[in-house]
């Protein structure tokens, strides 16, 4: 058995990036693949909590605002699930209403503001999953 056997590779932390635009979710998917995280992508609320019941992610970065459901009633569900394990979440939103406050009182564990600052995303990734793990 040589030393390069996938079993003794880290296991790379999955990401979950839901966003109802494809420009937003592909330049996020880009980026977060690049730093090593495996990505799925869910482009409204009830597709991500479909995908989070079937296989928890490692954490979820989540828009805000979204037809349909919208990130704060998908973290509010993720929490009310006794079923699923803790999952970080990250809220992602453009709007200036929105505060972090909001995010907290439904239980997220981080708020990003758009324009997204990429380095500060990352940096928050890291040490949520570092927290986590």
């Amino acid at each position: 058995m040589n030393s390069f056997s996938s079993s003794a590779a880290p296991k790379a932390d999955r990401i979950l990036v839901v966003d109802d635009l494809p420009d937003n979710y592909e330049l996020l998917q880009t980026i977060l693949e690049s730093e090593g995280y495996q990505v799925e992508i869910a482009d409204n609320g009830h597709k991500a909590l479909d995908k989070i019941a079937v296989q928890p992610p490692d954490l979820v970065l989540l828009d805000v605002m979204m037809p349909g459901m919208n990130g704060f009633e998908v973290t509010r569900r993720i929490r009310q699930n006794p079923a699923l394990p803790f999952i970080p979440v990250i809220l992602v939103t453009g709007y200036s209403e929105t505060t972090p406050a909001d995010g907290v009182e439904v239980g997220a564990n981080g708020f990003i503001r758009k324009p997204i600052d990429f380095d500060h995303l990352l940096d928050r990734i890291q040490t949520i999953l570092q927290l986590k793990h």
